[in-house]
């Protein structure tokens, strides 16, 4: 049996698809071993026709390590490490803005595994951006100024409040999510811990500020990080289609769901695995 995987890349920087693998069989160690160096190298990853179920999802995400079970967002039946993201009329999109997940915590994920259920008819891409590409073209001057310093990652900067009045019960969640989750701090510049490779690790979705300098230092630089780390340049962006398996390096990338399909209708399955605490 032939278990080497076909990887292809996408660009210069970040994305590769890739193909010969069935995701809804359980992995040899030799084809899980590819993958995660694939993950390493190209830091997201694109399978098409994989028409894997919340299970299958769940065991996959479990080889790379614990996952996460997300305080405030709804999960597959059965299966609560399974995100369900379900965007239409009545639920706008959250997820339109750059970001990575679940920075608010110490130990931000490590992996990110994200299934496409139920899309619009056109429209609905993601785009990630590689936190390493940006490092490294940042000037020797400013990686000297960033090296050292510390960001404050708030779960409220992307939960707000307003969104979660629609019920008492869902109130009390967000509160209690909000009381479970202070703000934590993070390097700006992290070190991968596999690769050993530095990264950018700041993003407007949870960010608030840099906590050595000013208030208005700290803004400024920080639009300065958020505009150069979306560059095109360090871009992939993907247009899904049904059955899609999209898996990501968390702790070196961030990414923009497009809502361009709204109010219509897209149902995505996620699953995060825990990562380590950044250095």
């Amino acid at each position: 049996m032939n278990e080497k995987l076909t990887i292809t890349a996408l660009g210069p920087y970040i994305g590769a698809q890739v193909s010969n693998l069935d995701l809804t069989r359980p992995l040899s160690d030799a084809q899980f071993e590819q993958l995660y160096h694939a993950l390493l190298r190209h830091q997201v990853l694109f399978l098409r026709d994989q028409a894997i179920t919340p299970h299958q999802q769940r065991a996959l995400a479990a080889r790379f390590g614990d996952l996460h079970i997300h305080p405030v967002y709804p999960h597959a039946e059965g299966v609560e490490e399974i995100i369900v993201l379900d965007t239409h009329q009545d639920n706008p999109p959250d997820n339109d803005n750059w970001h990575t997940d679940v920075t608010f915590i110490n130990t931000p994920p490590a992996v990110a595994i994200l299934a496409s259920k139920l899309l619009p008819e056109s429209g609905g891409d993601t785009l990630w951006a590689s936190g390493i590409a940006a490092y490294e073209t940042l000037s020797a001057p400013i990686k000297t100024l960033l090296e050292g310093l510390h960001a404050e990652h708030d779960f409220k900067k992307s939960f707000q409040e307003y969104k979660y009045r629609r019920s008492e019960e869902e109130h009390q969640r967000w509160q209690a999510a909000v009381a479970k989750h202070p703000p934590v701090q993070h390097p700006v510049i992290r070190t991968h811990p596999v690769s050993g490779r530095k990264a950018l690790f700041v993003n407007e979705g949870f960010t608030t500020r840099i906590v050595e300098l000013s208030e208005k230092e700290s803004h400024a630089v920080l639009e300065l990080l958020y505009a150069h780390a979306t560059k095109p340049e360090f871009q992939v962006r993907w247009r899904w289609q049904p059955n899609d398996v999209a898996i990501w390096d968390n702790r070196v990338t961030q990414h923009y769901a497009n809502a361009d399909y709204y109010p219509a209708r897209r149902v995505m399955h996620r699953a995060t695995v825990l990562g380590d605490k950044p250095f």
